[in-house]
């Protein structure tokens, strides 16, 4: 339900939420990509976006690098993926590689319409500062 760059983004954002908190100033961008496990060219491109948006705020120079346009406390999770998302046109479905609308659904669309309408109230509702996930913790598996 996300693309790529916006997944990254997202992933960008909570690690500089994290390293924030103990680091406070402004984090470079070679660092974050270190982090995050995502190509420098391409983080690069992405956090410009998110800065050129005023969700973050870039500095140069040697002491420079990216902080938040918008405190975390008040920044959602939506504001952060909408600059990457495809918007406007027909949806696509989730079955099929054809559009899928209220007029010609698919035989799933009634219930991935309620999925994908909790996704986005998830995503309008939830702030970077309420997730409190380390970007860049392991994914273990759980101990049975």
């Amino acid at each position: 339900m996300l693309s790529t760059t916006a997944r990254y983004a997202l992933r960008a954002v909570l690690c500089l939420a994290e390293r924030m908190e103990d680091r406070g100033g402004r984090i470079p961008m070679h660092e974050l990509a270190a982090a995050t496990g995502i190509p420098e060219n391409y983080l690069s491109k992405v956090l410009h976006i998110l800065a050129r948006e005023g969700i973050l705020a870039s500095t140069r120079g040697p002491s420079g690098g990216f902080g938040f346009g918008i405190p975390p406390e008040e920044l959602r999770l939506a504001q952060v993926t909408e600059p990457f998302q495809l918007t406007g046109g027909p949806t696509p479905c989730v079955l099929f590689d054809a559009p899928c609308d209220m007029e010609d659904p698919c035989v799933a669309h009634d219930r991935w319409a309620g999925m994908a309408r909790d996704f986005r109230d998830f995503f309008e509702n939830t702030t970077v500062a309420s997730v409190g996930l380390p970007a860049d913790r392991s994914r273990e598996e759980p101990d049975t």
